[in-house]
């Protein structure tokens, strides 16, 4: 089995990859691979990948221009797909995307694949078959522990200008500058207004962030530009919640 350096740019993610990573969970593995080198090879089929989305978004993200990788076309395409989904289920760090997981998992099943190999108990394949996992009960379906995101430096501090573009908010600011027929208090509300066109990047401000300074940084989390607290940004109105999960909050903060 041979490992064969490929250009990141190069790798193609699966469609109906079912595994998702978070930004927290990306982060991790970037300090990993920052840490220890990457030691666990992408696996591909030519350019795409097979096992590994996580490893290349963390590759990405430490801006490393090619990843070691190791050719599995010699596999049929049933054992890609079902590799696909017994590698994953074995990254118990990272979530589940259950609409695409059901319909790979159906796939399989048609195509009359042991679905019991890929890691699943009978009870876990039966939820997600029935209306993708869906439970009557709240509990089985969110999560009362809510962990705030890890911020970890993965590259060079970004400058100022990549963390946000306001081409158009310039363009509407000048508009409202030279309007003569409109009084002073409604040419503030109108500029507050103009500052909706301004289009952060918060992938360069999370990195940015995890540059700064502590009282940069409390400065950043007073805007919103990066949430910790998240029961003052729910608070302050920036985290909106279902009813659901805001049943679960309400009944776990009363008890409090």
């Amino acid at each position: 089995m041979q490992i064969k350096e490929i250009e990141v740019s190069k790798l193609i993610p699966y469609v109906n990859n079912s595994r998702t990573h978070d930004d927290a969970q990306v982060a991790q593995l970037a300090a990993s691979i920052k840490e220890f080198g990457f030691r666990n090879p992408i696996l591909v089929d030519g350019v795409g990948i097979i096992a590994g989305h996580g490893r290349l978004m963390a590759a990405r993200k430490l801006g490393l221009e090619k990843v070691p990788t190791i050719d599995c076309s010699d596999m049929t395409e049933i054992q890609k797909k079902a590799y696909i989904i017994a590698d994953n289920k074995l990254a118990l760090n990272a979530g589940w995307d259950n609409n695409l997981l059901s319909l790979e998992l159906e796939q399989l099943d048609a195509d009359k694949f042991n679905l019991e190999l890929l890691g699943f108990s009978a009870d876990e394949l039966k939820l997600i078959f029935e209306d993708n996992g869906e439970s009557s009960d709240n509990d089985s379906k969110y999560t009362k522990k809510i962990e705030a995101p890890v911020y970890i430096p993965s590259g060079d501090c970004p400058p100022i200008i990549n963390l946000f573009e306001n081409t158009k908010y310039l363009e509407l600011y000048k508009k409202i500058e030279e309007e003569r027929n409109i009084d002073s208090e409604l040419r503030e509300f109108l500029f507050a207004a103009a500052g909706r066109h301004i289009r952060f990047d918060f992938e360069q401000i999370a990195e940015y962030y995890a540059h700064a300074t502590p009282n940069v940084q409390a400065l950043m989390e007073d805007s919103a530009l990066v949430i910790i607290d998240f029961d003052k940004a729910i608070t302050d109105g920036y985290v909106k919640l279902t009813k659901a999960i805001g049943d679960i909050y309400l009944s776990e903060h009363d008890e409090e």
